[in-house]
């Protein structure tokens, strides 16, 4: 096994009602001017205020930036950093889904930067980013994308997507109230379920994956396994919304260090080029891809379908990597998601062009178990499409 190098911060709190912490951590920067990043919707329904209101009967001074969207393009990212370079804030506070609090890092480290985000970008650009930026607390609203315990900021290009990636992206201080998920709806938090249980599945079959991000992909993998259903057919469930939490934020760990592999690959193509939710870009992948790659880790495949609740004891390796695929198609059906790319509109002429693009994501596909060569990417493609599992030939 190669040395495996772990990072497990922010400082972070977890719990339903953990939101008090927020003043106390506030308190030890000291700001003068706070910027609070959310989405219109959580503004509209209440949930942003229970940050800026507090905030503001202590004294602060705070304002409230809500022009974020969903899969934000590089040019909502250009804004919001322009935004906070020209209002001199001296601390950023992030509350929401991903796009949310992928938008609050970004802000936070280029607000001290030179240049346009466009020229951060992993895949294309030429800076680097060198400073540490703004203090940031984030504070999770939904179960899924483990943005608040990562360091990269996900912004969509054209086609496909790229990421600004430094540890000075990490937050200082994460909030992970599963209190605050309960206004989510069922459509939005099967999604980003999904999403979550992707982070941990990869993370667990990656090439990077450790004893440590082994334990913690495991665990994600048991919590949101018997929880997600629930969470969908009846939002005010509290146990089922703790385990969410608790399952979004562990698996955010695991794959942070471990990094995720083919599902992400080329899920990014799928939203880039469509529109469609991370969330649901992973979940209608999910399946086809652990179906393809399932020779090549059939133990861990076991693993994980006894972490979903199955019973590998009296399986051979083979037979329980078929049955782990089959509950991970089963549980994307459960929760309403569609079992193909046809269910998406996707036509069988954007295959190939989703191949292209879900190429060039080689920082993410190298860690794949199976090496997943510009063929194989086509054949996933075409199996997601079809709603048929292929094995390579």
């Amino acid at each position: 096994m190669s040395v495996a190098k772990l990072v497990f911060t922010p400082l972070s709190y977890t719990g339903w009602g953990s939101l008090k912490e927020l003043l106390p951590e506030v308190a030890k920067y000291a700001p003068k001017r706070i910027l609070v990043i959310t989405d219109p919707m959580l503004a509209k329904i209440g949930i942003a205020q229970r940050v800026t209101g507090p905030l503001e009967e202590q004294g602060y001074s705070v304002t409230l930036y809500t022009d974020v969207v969903p899969e934000p393009p590089v040019a909502t990212g250009e804004k919001l950093v322009s935004f906070t370079r020209e209002g001199e804030f001296d601390m950023v506070v992030g509350v929401g889904g991903g796009s949310a609090l992928d938008l609050a890092k970004l802000a936070s480290v280029l607000a001290v930067h030179d240049g346009s985000a466009a020229e951060y970008l992993n895949l294309s650009g030429s800076k680097n980013v060198e400073k540490k930026g703004l203090p940031k607390i984030l504070i999770p609203t939904t179960s899924g994308t483990g943005s608040e315990v990562t360091n990269i900021s996900v912004l969509s290009l054209e086609t496909t997507k790229d990421v600004v990636t430094h540890d000075y992206l990490l937050a200082d201080v994460a909030i992970i109230d599963p209190e605050l998920t309960v206004s989510v709806p069922a459509k939005v938090t099967a999604a980003t379920g999904i999403d979550a249980l992707t982070h941990a599945v990869e993370a667990y079959i990656s090439v990077n994956a450790s004893p440590a991000t082994d334990g913690l992909a495991l665990q994600a993998i048991r919590l949101i396994g018997r929880s997600l259903r629930k969470a969908v057919a009846d939002g005010n469930n509290r146990q089922a919304r703790i385990d969410m939490s608790n399952g979004s934020y562990i698996a955010g760990l695991a794959f942070f260090n471990a990094g995720v592999a083919g599902v992400h690959a080329l899920a990014y193509p799928l939203g880039g080029q469509f529109h469609i939710s991370h969330g649901e870009s992973n979940a209608v992948l999910l399946p086809y891809v652990m179906g393809y790659i399932r020779k090549s880790c059939p133990k861990r495949m076991a693993d994980i379908l006894n972490a979903l609740g199955g019973n590998s004891a009296y399986l051979s390796e083979e037979e329980a990597s078929y049955k782990c695929v089959e509950e991970l198609q089963r549980l994307v059906s459960d929760v309403g998601i569609p079992a193909a790319l046809s269910g998406f509109n996707v036509p069988d002429s954007a295959l190939e062009s989703l191949t292209q693009d879900g190429v060039k994501q080689k920082r993410i596909l190298a860690r794949s178990p199976l090496p997943l060569l510009e063929g194989d990417i086509r054949k996933i493609y075409q199996a997601a499409f079809n709603g048929t599992i292929v094995e390579p030939t």
